[in-house]
């Protein structure tokens, strides 16, 4: 039984961490899944295992998320939730990093973003219904050395969030923005207590997403119980 108003949900930057915690997540309350990713190949595992479809994307590029929303629409329904989940570090000095490796970091954090978000946003707008989770980093609020690509794209993300959060929640579009302070152990639980659990991260989406419209979150931040900030 579906405990959540939604009843599809697309995961984009689909893979064996948050992502796949959250394709577990949705299936087990209803929710029919689609995953994207670049290799779909590497999602046969998990669309078995929640009976997702699964899809090739590349997320930073507007005619294969357009693509890639027209085959999910044909597949299981226009999506209720979108999860966007890529990321893409390009770590290095300020003095020697390549240009065109910060390119691609702001594409696929920030650009590719906005294309999901816009692509979500014409689907869920005229029913007045929907949500958009996209998650974010310790990144988002801090630059760290050697990190400068990576934390643009996550405050430009962050800053997108904002943005429609406010254009869309009027519309009854629910945009939620989480900032994952911390590393995220994938698996299990890590039994110091120093990471994240991606299961925990996943519970996080459908708190939110189980949220009634006089009292929705914008952003949520989460980190174990060990992180400083």
């Amino acid at each position: 039984m579906n405990s959540t108003p939604y009843k599809t949900a697309l995961i984009i930057g689909a893979g064996s961490g948050i992502s796949a915690a959250a394709a577990r997540a949705f299936s087990a309350v209803g929710m029919k899944v689609a995953l994207a990713a670049r290799d779909a190949d590497k999602l046969a595992g998990l669309a078995d295992e929640t009976q997702a479809v699964a899809f090739a994307a590349e997320a930073s590029d507007p005619a294969s998320v357009a693509n890639l929303f027209e085959q999910v629409d044909a597949a299981i329904g226009a999506p209720e939730v979108v999860l966007y989940n890529p990321g893409a570090r390009a770590p290095g000095s300020l003095l020697e990093i390549a240009p065109e490796d910060v390119r691609h970091a702001i594409d696929i954090s920030a650009f590719g973003g906005f294309l999901a978000v816009q692509q979500a946003a014409r689907r869920m707008v005229p029913n007045g219904h929907g949500a958009i989770l996209l998650t974010g980093a310790s990144a988002s609020i801090k630059g760290y050395p050697r990190s400068a690509a990576f934390a643009m794209g996550k405050f430009a993300l962050r800053g997108l969030a904002q943005s429609a959060a406010r254009e869309l929640g009027p519309l009854g579009v629910h945009v939620s923005h989480f900032i994952i302070d911390g590393s995220v152990a994938k698996n299990a639980p890590d039994p110091n207590g120093a990471m994240l659990a991606a299961g925990s991260v996943a519970s996080a989406f459908l708190d939110v997403l189980r949220q009634p419209r006089d009292a929705w979150t914008f952003e949520m931040d989460l980190r174990p119980w060990v992180e400083t900030f």
